[in-house]
C-alpha cells in the first residue's frame, strides 16, 4: 500500500489496498481482513456507495542548502548494504546536476507514515580489529539542529529523528513511544512512596493509566499535523531536547551529520549531510484519498 500511495500525486485519485497476507501484516492501510477473502463483497459496497471517503494527510519535503543532492534512492528496487547505499548516494550526486541548487527544492515525494532523518542504516560502523576478519560495530549518533514551529533552533544528538502524520503514528512512531506496564507501575510506586498517589496501586490503575498514555499518541489520518519524536536524545552541557515529542504544523531540521539520509516511508532515501536543511510540513493538497467501507 505504501509502495502504491507514493506513486500517486492527484489528491481526487482513490486508492484502495487489499491485504494479500493477513497472516503476517497487520494491514492498517488496507481495507478490513475480511475482505481479503470476500473481495467481491467490498466491490459491492463500492457500487452501492456504502462507503465514505477518507482523506490521509500526507507530508511534504523541501530541501535546500550547499551541495545538497535531491536525486532519491528508492530502496524499494534494492537492498543494499550501508557501503552500498552511500555509494548509491554518490553516484546520483554526480549523475544529476541539480545536487547544485540551493533554494528551497520540493522533493518529488510525500510521505504518508513518516519521515526518518538520521545516520546511514542503524547508525552503524564498521571498524577491523586486530584478529584477523573479525569487525565490531560502534553507534554513530545523528548531530543536528531542530526549529518546531518556527520556534528557536536547538542542537540536538540522537539516534534520528521521527516525524509522521496521523497514518503513520500507529506505525513506528508508536514503537518508539509507547510505555509498557512496568514502567508506569514503576513511576506510580515511587509517587505514591512520596506522597503524591492518594489511591490505591493496583494492576488495574497500571493498565488505565499506561493504555490512556498510549492511546494519547494516536490520532485520525485526517488531522492536518505531524507528531515529531527524538530517538534517544543525548543531553548534556552542549546538546539539550527541551521537548522529546509532540504535535506540530512545521518541523525544520539542519544537518550536521556526516553520512545521513532522510528516509520517506522506509522506501525512498535522500542524502541529508552537513549544510542541509529540510522543511518538514503538511499541505491540504497532498492528500490521499481512500475509501472507508460501511460495516
Amino acid at each position: 500500500m505504501l509502495l502504491a500511495a507514493s506513486k500517486v500525486f492527484d489528491k481526487f485519485k482513490p486508492v484502495i489496498g487489499i491485504n494479500t497476507d493477513p497472516e503476517r501484516s497487520e494491514g492498517h492501510l488496507c481495507l478490513p481482513v475480511r475482505y481479503t477473502h470476500s473481495f467481491p463483497e467490498a466491490l459491492q459496497k463500492l457500487y452501492r456507495g456504502e462507503f465514505r471517503w477518507q482523506w490521509r494527510q500526507r507530508i511534504r519535503l523541501y530541501l535546500e542548502g550547499t551541495g545538497i543532492n535531491t536525486t532519491p534512492v528508492d530502496l524499494h528496487e534494492q537492498q543494499l548494504s550501508q557501503e552500498q547505499h552511500s555509494r548509491a548516494h554518490i553516484n546520483e550526486r554526480f549523475q544529476d546536476q541539480r545536487s547544485d541548487i540551493s533554494g528551497p527544492h520540493l522533493l518529488p515525494v510525500r510521505a504518508l507514515n513518516e519521515v526518518f532523518i538520521g545516520e546511514s542504516l542503524s547508525s552503524r560502523e564498521n571498524f577491523k580489529s586486530c584478529k584477523p576478519s573479525f569487525k565490531f560495530s560502534l553507534h554513530r549518533a545523528s548531530y543536528y539542529e531542530i526549529s518546531v514551529d518556527d520556534g528557536p533552533w536547538e542542537k540536538q544528538k540522537s539516534s534520528g529523528l521521527n516525524v509522521c502524520t496521523g497514518t503513520g503514528s500507529k506505525a513506528w512512531s508508536y514503537n518508539i513511544n509507547k510505555v509498557a506496564h512496568q514502567a508506569i507501575e514503576e513511576i506510580l510506586k515511587m509517587a505514591k512512596k512520596h506522597g503524591s498517589l492518594n489511591m490505591p496501586l493496583n494492576m488495574e490503575l497500571v493498565h488505565k493509566v499506561t493504555n490512556d498514555y498510549n492511546e494519547s499518541l494516536l490520532y485520525s489520518p485526517e488531522e492536518p499535523k505531524m507528531f515529531f519524536s527524538v530517538r534517544e536524545p543525548i543531553v548534556n552541557r552542549v546538546f539539550s531536547s527541551s521537548r522529546q515529542r509532540g504535535f506540530s504544523s512545521k518541523v525544520c531540521v539542519r544537518s550536521r551529520c556526516w553520512d545521513a539520509c532522510m528516509v520517506v516511508d522506509g522506501g525512498t532515501s535522500f542524502e541529508f549531510n552537513d549544510g542541509a536543511i529540510a522543511s518538514i510540513l503538511i499541505d491540504t493538497e497532498d492528500s490521499l484519498c481512500t475509501v472507508l467501507l460501511e460495516e
